[in-house]
């Protein structure tokens, strides 16, 4: 028979009413751009869904690296909120691309000259990481020598990396004015005092997502090239939003411009893949049902069958972690997680 229309003869899965009437969110929502094995070594960094998301990785049995493990001397439930066990270095939230790409600058080439300590009574924090200290350090240059081997560590676990999987968060951040320089949370905030003349607002346009997300990846190409990347976007919506639009408006469009950027690089690099938690917790077939009350962080019900998705996709398998009861790391890892500024 002569087709009529383009749209004559395309599978199920491109057309909406088979998803409308199908199981959810079915079989074939992702199809893998290439494979992954439980021996790859896998390093997570991004926004705070990411924590939910190396945590589900490691029950499946896959290998995800932790190049910061906590110290022995460390009581186990209180890891999270120092900052351990939540990705495969000690970096705590990366929550734009531009923090991403300059991470990797300083790993490599030396930090900028800006304010990179900032203090709280007589404590000293890590204004690029001030939360996996919580109670600060002693000093300043315990702050410095702290940071030194954290770089070591992010130097080290990316160039042994075979997989690096990034949940994309935010497009606002603070910024230091004069270097340039983004911070993971607003001065003042858990350290370090508010000073309109030294930090700004930004609201990261897509094209500038797209130049640091490429640029970042680039150097890790370049020192790991056979570095394989997969991309996910945060459904977390923002907490709060300094852009003066109404926080669902100020939400939707940051979220939309980090999935048009992942889509993008999805197209036009063969190594970068796409897995679409964002739509699976999102989508309207879901409505809220993958929410906690508060309508921002996501049930456990929804990163599990997040997960089933991912599994089933490589592995060809239902994942292995059935309802079990909670470890007290995974509890206090998702008290972090509510208590999370923004992801």
């Amino acid at each position: 028979m002569e087709k009529t229309s383009p749209y004559q003869g395309l599978e199920a899965r491109a057309f909406w009413r088979t998803f409308a009437e199908g199981a959810y969110p079915g079989a074939d929502l992702y199809r893998p751009k290439w494979a992954l094995s439980k021996s790859d070594r896998i390093v997570t960094a991004g926004s705070c869904f990411a924590q939910h998301v190396g945590r589900a990785l490691r029950a499946n049995g896959f290998n995800v690296q932790d190049a910061e493990p906590a110290p022995p001397s460390l009581a186990p439930e209180r890891h999270g909120e120092n900052g351990y066990g939540m990705y495969s270095a000690r970096y705590g939230n990366i929550y734009t691309t531009r923090q991403l790409r300059q991470l990797m600058e300083e790993a490599w080439d030396g930090p900028r000259d800006f304010d990179a300590i900032w203090t709280k009574g007589d404590r000293f924090h890590d204004a690029l990481r001030p939360n996996v200290d919580p109670q600060g350090l002693a000093s300043a240059q315990a702050v410095r020598d702290a940071r030194a081997l954290h770089l070591s560590a992010v130097k080290r676990v990316f160039a042994e990396a075979d997989v690096f999987i990034f949940t994309l968060g935010l497009t606002e951040a603070w910024v230091h004015k004069a270097s340039g320089q983004v911070y993971p949370t607003a001065p003042g905030t858990v350290a370090g005092v508010f000073d309109p003349a030294s930090h700004g607002f930004v609201n990261f346009r897509a094209a500038e997502v797209r130049a640091d997300l490429v640029a970042a990846l680039a150097r890790l190409k370049a020192i790991n090239p056979n570095l394989r990347v997969l991309l996910t976007v945060s459904p977390v919506p923002l907490t709060a939003t300094a852009s003066g639009q109404h926080i669902l408006s100020a939400s939707t469009w940051s979220k939309s411009v980090l999935r048009a950027v992942a889509g993008e690089l999805y197209e036009d690099f063969p190594e970068v893949d796409y897995f679409p938690s964002y739509e699976i917790v999102t989508s309207t077939r879901a409505g809220a049902s993958f929410f906690e009350p508060n309508i921002r962080q996501v049930t456990e019900a929804g990163v599990a069958r997040v997960m089933e998705v991912f599994t089933a996709a490589h592995l060809g398998e239902a994942p292995d972690d059935k309802p079990r009861k909670r470890s007290e790391e995974e509890r206090r890892a998702r008290k972090e997680d509510r208590k999370a500024k923004k992801g």
